[in-house]
């Protein structure tokens, strides 16, 4: 079942023609899939954040440009702690994990256009 949130769709499954974005509803599957091997790009949002849903108009595409990647969406309101464990000051915030250590970070003064954040991302 996939759940519409943010604009953007949501589900446990991959399809070969969309890149599915996770939405994280538990503090273990956060850490299960930070741990990956591979990397993973977790986007830390909430609801009511303009510059969130500015991310939302163009991070479907830009999932599509990096399905090397795996990727999860998680509320910085629902998982304050995790938040903070990861120095979230700003919404949206991209982080970067492989092996369950974080290697980048992207403050949300940064994420607010697509150059910028495929740039962040082609320079991991």
């Amino acid at each position: 079942m996939s759940t519409l949130i943010h604009g953007l769709k949501y589900d446990d499954k991959k399809s070969s023609e969309e890149k599915i974005m996770k939405n994280i509803s538990a503090e273990q599957e956060y850490r299960e899939q930070i741990k990956q091997e591979g990397l993973t790009v977790g986007i830390f949002t909430t609801t009511w954040c303009p510059d969130c849903k500015r991310l939302d108009m163009f991070i479907d595409e830009i999932t599509q440009e990096h399905q090397d990647k795996q990727w999860f969406t998680i509320d910085r309101d629902e998982f304050p702690e995790i938040s903070e464990e990861q120095t979230v000051m700003g919404i949206p915030s991209l982080l970067v994990f492989k092996n369950g250590e974080k290697i980048a970070h992207l403050h949300s003064a940064n994420a607010k256009t697509p150059e910028a954040v495929n740039e962040f991302l082609n320079n991991l």
